[in-house]
């Protein structure tokens, strides 16, 4: 299986309950993708950092193999929450794939 996660920050110019309802909505649609794209295993969106934190929202998701990561990379309905609800309002993003 094949571990993918991301860390975002949303951008600065939005305010306290902007940033509530984005973390949302990116939730919502990311985890809305786990019964839409063959090959996950689990998908969850962490839209509660401690303040310790230095980013905004997490995605820890699983996949069968690199293969499924890769379909999932480009699949319609991923490129769709990722053009619409996340890029538009994060600044900066970090990624690590990783074999389990």
């Amino acid at each position: 299986m094949v571990k993918h996660v991301i860390l975002w920050a949303i951008k600065e110019e939005y305010g306290e309950e902007e940033k509530v309802k984005i973390r949302k909505e990116i939730k919502e649609g990311l985890e809305g993708l786990k019964d839409i794209i063959p090959g996950i295993v689990e998908i969850k969106v962490n839209i509660c950092p401690l303040e310790s934190s230095n980013c905004d929202l997490m995605l820890d998701s699983t996949f069968i193999d690199e293969e499924a990561l890769k379909a999932y990379a480009v699949n319609p309905a991923h490129v769709d929450v990722a053009v619409n609800k996340v890029k538009p309002f994060t600044s900066s993003r970090v990624c690590m794939d990783y074999e389990v």
